[in-house]
């Protein structure tokens, strides 16, 4: 049975990867997959003024879709979700060059370095969870005890000052992609990094190949602004990307409204 990919989503997770409906920059459009990301230690926290608006554990919520700090707990439903999308995630996934840093080895560092780097104010990382209850009770059928785990998506690279940014990028599993998920993930967690960590812009970098995930960022506005040769290490080599961002004052009402809003 191959191991469980220990990793964050890279800036642009797929967003719905292709044969699938998951995204990584978005997977639903990022995968909807994301792949795990580069290196995961800053030299510097995010600063005061952030860490004092900004207080981990954070869970933000809409409907059926949660995010939720990962936990130590989560662990046999990770490694089940992981190795379930595996060829799914593969072609999006973040890999290590040659010479880099490993990477946590096992869940619990990587968990416990996540949620380090999360009470500093350097990253978000949330499992991206979805409630089927309404579903199965539409369907006739008893609803499920709660959120079950959908994937994930991370706020990296967080910085101040005049800066004052962050990555977003995230994966989803396979079977629920198309679902818009993700999209209302990346609504929730860009709304948090604007109203309460107070950054001025959110940036989503995707492969051109990614088409689900392009259709993520369109869907939600964030504006392109070209094309970053051999930006990631992505499956194996140096990949192209197209990034992606957003300012605040470009989203007044919200990204979740603007999202919600798209829909009707």
């Amino acid at each position: 049975m191959p191991s469980a990919n220990y990793g964050v989503p890279t800036t642009a997770g797929p967003a719905e990867m292709p044969g699938g409906t998951g995204a990584s920059g978005d997977q639903d459009g990022g995968p909807e997959t994301g792949s795990p990301g580069p290196a995961l230690e800053w030299p510097q926290p995010a600063g005061p003024s952030i860490l004092q608006r900004h207080r981990w554990p954070v869970s933000l919520s809409h409907g059926p879709v949660l995010l939720r700090p990962m936990r130590l707990r989560d662990q046999a439903a990770w490694d089940r979700v992981r190795r379930a999308n595996q060829a799914w995630l593969k072609p999006w996934d973040a890999t290590r060059p040659p010479g880099a840093e490993d990477r946590p080895t096992s869940y619990g560092a990587l968990v416990r370095m996540l949620q380090r780097q999360a009470r500093q104010g350097r990253m978000l990382p949330w499992f991206v969870c979805y409630d089927f209850s309404a579903e199965r009770v539409a369907e006739g059928r008893r609803p499920t005890g709660g959120p079950q785990l959908a994937g994930q998506l991370t706020v990296s690279g967080i910085v101040g000052g005049s800066a004052s940014c962050g990555q977003i990028g995230y994966w989803i599993d396979q079977r629920l992609a198309g679902r818009g998920i993700i999209p209302t993930a990346v609504a929730l967690a860009t709304d948090y990094c604007f109203s309460v960590m107070r950054l001025h812009r959110i940036e989503i970098a995707i492969r051109p190949e990614n088409e689900r995930s392009l259709r993520v960022v369109q869907k939600l506005g964030f504006r392109p602004e070209g094309l970053r040769p051999r930006y990631l290490h992505i499956d194996g080599d140096w990949r192209d990307h197209l990034v992606f961002a957003l300012n605040a004052e470009e989203v007044p009402e919200g990204m979740l409204n603007r999202w919600l809003a798209s829909r009707k």
